[in-house]
């Protein structure tokens, strides 16, 4: 029986998850604006299932613009270590509100605090105004639970096109796709 790319992802990130990697969930996620200007930054997926990866962030951030214009995204995950690397690439949706609660509820309070206080993406005069925010908001929440800040949320990467890369000598590599076909997945053998 063959694997989903979701259940072979698992496998490689459980392996990765065995190394030394500082971050084994840290992936390049790339994303492009109304405009078709591309942009590439590293995030760390939170959660994965069958539905998709998750990760979160402002929704006033850049790469939240460039999803809600595009409403597509992609990433790779590269594990030196393993000599391995996967690439993920599809359409893009919001996480629930309830999923962002329990989510943002398991953050440390600098992290919560912190995404009050952040205005991620736009332009700041220097960083004591960003200090001033931080007490600002660690004062507003003294002494009860941080409330998630109705502009951050998480999205999630549904898969319809999942690439496994595995390093071989003199760039001999192996290489296959999955591509999403309905509800039907179809694997493909590329060549290095």
């Amino acid at each position: 029986m063959m694997l989903t790319p979701i259940q072979e992802f698992d496998l490689w990130f459980k392996e990765a998850q065995t190394t030394s990697l500082r971050y084994p969930n840290a992936m390049s996620l790339a994303t492009v604006n109304a405009a078709g200007i591309p942009a590439v930054r590293i995030v760390l997926m939170k959660h994965f299932d069958e539905h998709g990866l998750v990760f979160y962030t402002n929704l006033e951030s850049d790469k939240s613009k460039d999803i809600k214009a595009t409403g597509v995204a992609a990433s790779n995950f590269h594990w030196e270590e393993l000599g391995k690397q996967v690439r993920v690439s599809g359409h893009v949706e919001a996480v629930s509100d309830a999923e962002a609660d329990a989510y943002f509820a398991s953050r440390a309070r600098d992290s919560q605090i912190g995404a009050w206080a952040s205005k991620q993406s736009h332009s700041m005069p220097d960083r004591a105004e960003f200090e001033g925010r931080l007490k600002t908001f660690t004062d507003k929440f003294e002494g009860q639970a941080v409330p998630r800040p109705e502009a951050w949320s998480g999205w999630r990467i549904i898969p319809e096109r999942v690439e496994f890369w595995v390093e071989r000598p003199y760039r001999l590599h192996d290489r296959w796709v999955y591509t999403r076909q309905g509800s039907e997945w179809t694997r493909t053998l590329l060549y290095p």
